[in-house]
């Protein structure tokens, strides 16, 4: 039995260049950025923690370079999951694309634990309902019940549009901007450079060890420009301006994390911020002096919470799509909604483990992070690679947008992919922990059966099919 091959062009082009601006920025300015800047800052000191997101970010740029001359070249949703079969064939696409669905289902998941975390902050007592205790940490049932409130609104959000989508990314977007101008401006004028200090920490790791530590949390917190190749075919542009989009994007944001970890360091000295529970919300308000000021950032996280959140459905449901589309994983998961022009039942099927997500307590952040950041960089090495590969064997291929010195830094984001993939292995500093393992493990061998079920069904003939009437048609 095989599925329709037909691609008709099914979804429709809303998204204008601020809606994709929007998206791309708010989809890598998530609540992190709320959680792990004071825990940056004590690991490697104020400028380690600058210079970490810079090396991170500037290897982010290069993939994202890689990837905006694709994008370009090859507009069709899921992204990664043509690039990848272009370039190295089946399977390759396959562990590309299920890899970087990791990365969007934990950013997914976070989304759904940091929620109810950041309630706890403007209602202190609102958790109560013990139901088990996991790693030490109690959940309760009116915190999971918010996480679980929040997955099913974003889900319906996102089933019911991407018009809906676009329009809350872009408000949200603004309230974050808004917002976060206001500290950086307001440090820079009333923080102190002695609070700055130590500019690099020298603990046990060392000052290697301790930028290392948080680098390792870049991948996760960068994730979010590649949602912008999946929704390829619902972007109103001509295909040579979704690169450089993407590229204003990638650096809008890190310009953003380096500028928050500047503020909260001038504004916070080293005893403030072991003290801290959210470092940032606490240098707000050590900015302006007031409490109510430190509930504003909190509101600007909630905000981070949301656009990451629903750019990451966005991501994730096209992504899943573009496999079943093709045959590679089962067909249900393929089908687009009759009137909305939705990928209903990956969208389905990402609310579900969102919904799940807050039932494993607080410690799932950090495994998350951890887990769905290996899946990222995996994806970008391969995405890297087939920049490399496509750049020697399709040199002719039009690409609307055209990377300048393109095989150097082609090369260069792929090395500097595979070196953030050895982060995560045995004998790093920062390498995962038996249960991230399991994690990422449990995940790969769960596609590995959908994908050998899929194959079995619907017969690599067919994926062929599909993917081959991408590249020999244009998307209308």
């Amino acid at each position: 039995m095989h599925q329709n091959t037909t691609h008709a062009p099914e979804f429709v082009r809303v998204l204008a260049r601020t809606d994709v601006l929007a998206l791309v920025f708010g989809a890598m300015i998530g609540w992190g950025w709320i959680v792990l800047t004071g825990t940056a800052i004590l690991n490697a000191g104020s400028l380690g923690a600058i210079i970490a997101f810079l090396i991170g970010g500037t290897a982010v740029l290069l993939v994202g370079l890689t990837y905006a001359e694709l994008a370009a070249a090859m507009p069709r949703v899921g992204g990664e999951h043509v690039y990848s079969y272009r370039a190295m064939g089946h399977l390759a696409s396959f562990i590309c694309t299920w890899s970087i669905v990791l990365g969007y289902m934990s950013v997914v998941a976070f989304e759904a634990v940091a929620l109810p975390t950041v309630v706890e902050q403007l209602a202190p007592d609102y958790s109560v309902g013990y139901l088990w205790t996991i790693a030490g940490w109690e959940v309760n049932a009116s915190w999971v019940a918010v996480g679980v409130v929040g997955s099913i609104v974003m889900m319906f959000i996102n089933f019911a549009g991407i018009s809906t989508a676009a329009l809350l990314q872009k408000l949200v977007t603004g309230l974050i901007l808004v917002v976060g101008v206001l500290f950086v401006t307001g440090a820079l004028f009333t923080g102190e450079g002695v609070n700055m200090t130590p500019l690099f920490n020298s603990g046990d790791g060392g000052l290697v060890g301790g930028i290392m530590a948080v680098l390792v949390m870049v991948p996760f917190l960068f994730v979010g420009f590649d949602v912008i190749p999946q929704a390829a075919e619902e972007i109103d542009l001509p295909a040579r301006n979704i690169g450089g989009v993407m590229v204003i994007g990638v650096l809008m944001a890190v310009a953003w994390y380096s500028l928050i970890i500047l503020g909260t360091s001038l504004m916070l000295d080293q005893d403030a911020l072991m003290n801290s529970t959210l470092s940032v919300p606490d240098a707000m308000e050590a900015v302006l002096g007031s409490p109510w000021a430190s509930k504003l950032m909190i509101l600007a996280g909630i905000a981070g919470i949301i656009t990451s959140w629903n750019a990451m459905y966005i991501g994730g449901s096209r992504a899943i799509y573009a496999l079943a589309h093709a045959g590679m994983l089962p067909a249900f998961l393929g089908r687009l909604h009759p009137r909305h022009k939705t990928p209903v039942n990956a969208i389905i099927l990402i609310g579900v483990l969102s919904i799940a997500a807050p039932l494993l307590g607080r410690p799932a952040l950090v495994w998350l992070v951890d887990a769905g950041g290996l899946g990222i960089v995996i994806a970008y090495l391969m995405v890297a690679l087939s920049f490399v590969i496509l750049r020697l064997r399709a040199p002719d291929m039009p690409r609307p947008f055209r990377v300048s010195a393109g095989m150097p830094i082609g090369v260069l984001a792929a090395l500097l992919s595979l070196g953030m993939v050895c982060l995560y292995l045995p004998g790093s500093p920062s390498a995962l922990i038996g249960i991230e393992w399991g994690i990422f493990g449990g995940w790969m061998l769960l596609g590995l059966v959908m994908y050998t079920f899929a194959l079995k069904r619907y017969g690599r003939a067919h994926s062929d099919r599909v993917m081959q009437e991408m590249f020999t048609t244009r998307p209308e």
